[in-house]
């Protein structure tokens, strides 16, 4: 080491630059004489430029810059700069020795004598290509990102500065929020939210959380530059420089309000769908338990009619039976709510003129509601008619209105009005496409609160205490309203009243009808010979023996098979009653099957129960169950007019 530093210590200083110049690699040192030739070169120069010491001395420097270059006078022009303002500095492109060009870093700077006469230039260059490159990567990256953030027109896509004022604004934001850069920039994001939003600090509350965590994430209202509002999904995200300083945030936000609106939509009619369902499901339970409830008080009030009719008048007795057929009758009537809900009771569907319905009835129904409440009816001068059975709307509607009394035990107003809806297509669970006539009934009573709205429909469900309801009578109009091929729509709000809708299809043809119970024939004198058909033995013996006491001749089979049998030995059969509801083969299928062989025999359809398949018209006259003897009567004289 001392010998290291004796040979150092003999260097002179020009012999020291020399050494330091030598060793330099990375960047070119060379010198030039005031005209620009070149007088010196570092082996940085040769590197990189690839030319010698021997090949290049001597030879002026243009010969480093592209053709262009020399002929723009870049050369004079950097020798001129730096001699009169005292250094020159640039960037280009240059040219090695087999031609191909790189970008170089130049500094001129003048050498000059302490007397101050220029005796030539110092050059240093640097090939700054990979960094250049690099520098070019990065900017078009930048760019290609800005252009895309510019391109999105589905999100707002913005900058914010650690107050929350807006840095940054794509076309997304200008097309969802409605403003421009030049209006939005420099503003708080907090205009963007609803003032309930502001005044409750969300805005802050955003920021704390995403600064915080990282991220923030969220759903809700905002607000566009109109004041109008729409459902964004929106995502903050904390910018945070090298050093871990929060720098601002990223947002994002996607206007939603669509998609929400359908998932909305979605959702009601998956709920609307399970209802239906639910509904269906129970409407098929309750019907097949209401058809053979039917038989049994078919069974038990014949009985009761006929041996009401045989025993003598006694005080003791009479009235303990009139009390029993009472009670049947009630649980007839019961049977008939549960067959309007499962949709299965026999109907004769008219058209109907709604306001002559409601006129007909009014009176009755304000009978039913008390001197509180008062009834209003509202009907559009022109309403087209509807489809439906009239004794069967003027109950629902009954029910209805006692509904809406019962829930205004202090009084109160019940209106009835009408309106046509269109319906453009058919929505699966609720409605087919047509045109349909609301008749509604609303009124200011106490109303429903959600939970019981919800199962408002639902057969036995009731909340007007043990004995005083049996909960049967809105599914009853449910029931109804799908049997006349409509739907029946319940609102209602806690302390907001209730507004019941039955959509009727509307007639084809203007011309109305009231339904009206068909003309009674007279009796023949002579007694007939019948064939009582009936599954059930109750129903069948108490069929058999009021057409016996009413005079008739009775020929008694419990199936279908049973009755062509009889029907193939006696040719003398008059009349054919039957039961609809039949294993193996139908009421429907025996009349078919009869009329095939007897064309011209009379046959009655006894069925409580509107099971007649699709297609099957057979024209045949139908006997309501549970039936009474002289109903019994009326049917079998409508059949063999005088």
């Amino acid at each position: 080491m001392k010998g290291q530093a004796r040979v150092n210590a003999s260097l002179t200083d020009d012999e020291r630059y020399r050494l330091l110049i030598e060793a330099v690699t990375d960047y070119a040192i060379y010198m030039l004489d005031p005209d620009g030739y070149i007088t010196s070169w570092n082996p940085g120069a040769e590197r990189f430029k690839g030319y010698t010491a021997s090949e290049i001395i001597g030879c002026h420097f243009s010969k480093f810059y592209t053709e262009e270059d020399r002929k723009a006078g870049l050369p004079e022009k950097g020798l001129h700069n730096a001699r009169t303002l005292g250094r020159h500095a640039s960037e280009g492109w240059r040219v090695r020795k087999d031609g191909s060009c790189f970008w170089a870093d130049v500094i001129i700077d003048p050498i000059r004598t302490p007397d101050g006469d220029l005796v030539g230039f110092a050059k240093i260059t640097r090939d700054l290509t990979e960094r250049r490159q690099a520098d070019q990567a990065l900017r078009r990256s930048q760019e290609q990102f800005r252009l895309l953030v510019e391109s999105v027109t589905d999100y707002a896509i913005y900058v914010l500065d650690p107050q929350g004022r807006v840095t940054t604004w794509n076309s997304g934001a200008q097309r969802i929020k409605g403003y421009t850069p030049d209006e939005i920039i420099g503003q708080h994001f907090s205009r963007f939210f609803t003032e309930e939003d502001q005044k409750a600090g969300l805005p802050e509350r955003v920021l704390g959380i995403a600064a915080r965590d990282g991220k923030f994430e969220s759903e809700g209202w905002r607000v566009r530059k109109d004041g109008s509002r729409f459902w964004g999904s929106a995502v903050v995200d904390a910018i945070r420089n090298d050093d871990g300083s929060l720098f601002g945030f990223a947002k994002i936000i996607r206007d939603i309000t669509e998609l929400r609106d359908a998932q909305r939509a979605l959702d009601q009619a998956r709920e609307a769908l399970y209802q239906s369902q639910k509904m269906e499901a129970i409407g098929q339970l309750t019907g097949g338990v209401a058809h053979d409830f039917n038989n049994l008080l078919m069974a038990i009030l014949g009985s009761l009619e006929l041996v009401r009719k045989r025993l003598p008048d006694d005080p003791r007795i009479t009235p303990l039976i009139d009390n029993a057929m009472q009670g049947a009758h009630r649980g007839a009537t019961l049977t008939q709510r549960m067959l309007a809900f499962a949709r299965r009771q026999e109907l004769d569907i008219r058209p109907i003129d709604l306001p002559a319905l409601v006129h007909d009835i009014s009176d009755l129904l304000q009978s039913s509601l008390g001197p509180i409440i008062t009834l209003e009816t509202r009907f559009p001068a022109a309403l087209p008619s509807v489809r439906a059975d009239a004794n069967q709307l003027e109950m629902a509607l009954l029910n209805l209105v006692v509904n809406s009394r019962d829930a205004m035990p202090a009084g109160g107003a019940i209106t009835i009005s009408a309106r046509t809806e269109d319906v453009a297509e058919t929505i699966a669970g609720l409605v087919r496409a047509g045109r349909y006539v609301c008749l509604s009934v609303s009124d200011t009573g106490e109303g429903m609160d959600e939970a019981t709205l919800a199962r408002a429909m639902e057969p036995f469900f009731t909340t007007k205490g043990v004995g005083k309801g049996t909960g049967l009578g809105l599914s009853m109009v449910h029931g109804l309203a799908e049997q006349f091929g409509g739907r029946f729509v319940l609102q209602s709000q806690l302390h907001g009243g209730t507004r019941a809708e039955i959509w009727l299809p509307a007639a084809a043809s203007a011309a109305t009808a009231m339904a009206t119970a068909p003309a009674q024939a007279a009796a023949r004198g002579r007694s007939l010979n019948v064939l009582a058909v009936d599954d059930d033995g109750l129903v069948l013996m108490n069929t058999a023996a009021m057409l016996e006491d009413l005079g008739h001749t009775v020929f008694e089979a419990s199936s279908g098979r049973q009755a062509l049998a009889i029907l193939q030995e006696r040719d003398n059969i008059d009349l054919v009653i039957t039961d609809q509801a039949m294993p193996v083969m139908t009421g429907s299928q025996l009349a078919e099957a009869i009329r095939a062989q007897r064309p011209d025999l009379p046959i009655i359809l006894a069925t409580g129960y509107a099971e007649i398949p699709q297609g099957k018209d057979l024209a045949l006259p139908k006997l309501a169950k549970p039936f009474l003897q002289e109903d019994l009567a009326q049917a079998v004289r409508a059949q063999f007019p005088a």
